[in-house]
């Protein structure tokens, strides 16, 4: 390429609008949040939805729920920037103890002889799979979206939008299931959303480098 050219393509590219990532991520986030909604196609809402928001154990999980994606987005956008992350995400560190919280109020309250009833819920298995299959598209989105970023540690920033994309998957789900309990919740929702960060931690690895 000789000078001239070179001069031109910088041009060019000076002319193209650069839209932040942060804003690009919120819009992803968006796409991402309708394909999850779309997920109600598959599996509808639970029968006494209208009823269960006026019960506490319902709206504890969804404020719970509501929480964790408020801060992975957070956390998300941070690390969509070639910038170091601080050690310590006050936001998710808080919806942690939320959780904790809300475990330890269930211990308290319900008899011990009940606790495993309240742990294994009807079909743990189910809520697994649906949460898995639920954040499948939001991923993709997220994914996508942080190719146009510089995160300084892929890995991270992958499994940032796998949190993402699992919270936002099982704020859905939890609209469809009728499983309330913080010990339910803490188990197989917990352990459906790590599955999901694991493996977009080792595609960010893999596809966000720079």
């Amino acid at each position: 390429m000789n000078t001239e050219n070179f001069i031109q393509t910088l041009v060019a590219d000076g002319l193209q609008p650069v839209i932040p990532i942060g804003r690009k991520l919120l819009k992803a986030l968006g796409a991402a949040s309708v394909l999850a909604m779309l997920s109600l196609l598959i599996r509808h809402p639970r029968p006494d939805l209208i009823h269960a928001f006026s019960t506490a154990p319902f709206i504890f999980k969804l404020v719970l729920l509501l929480s964790v994606s408020a801060a992975a987005t957070v956390l998300l956008v941070n690390t969509a920037r070639p910038v170091a992350v601080g050690r310590v995400h006050w936001p998710l560190l808080m919806s942690l103890l939320l959780l904790a919280a809300g475990v330890m109020v269930e211990l308290a309250t319900v008899p011990a002889q009940d606790w495993r009833a309240h742990l294994l819920g009807h079909n743990p298995v189910h809520c697994l799979m649906c949460i898995l299959l639920f954040s499948l598209a939001p991923l993709g989105c997220l994914l996508l979206a942080l190719r146009y970023g510089a995160p300084n540690r892929p890995a991270l920033a992958g499994a940032a939008a796998g949190l993402t994309a699992g919270a936002v998957a099982a704020t859905v789900y939890a609209l469809t299931c009728p499983e309330d309990s913080p010990l339910f919740i803490a188990t197989w929702y917990s352990a459906a959303i790590a599955v999901i960060v694991l493996a977009s931690a080792g595609a960010g690895r893999r596809f966000l480098r720079w």
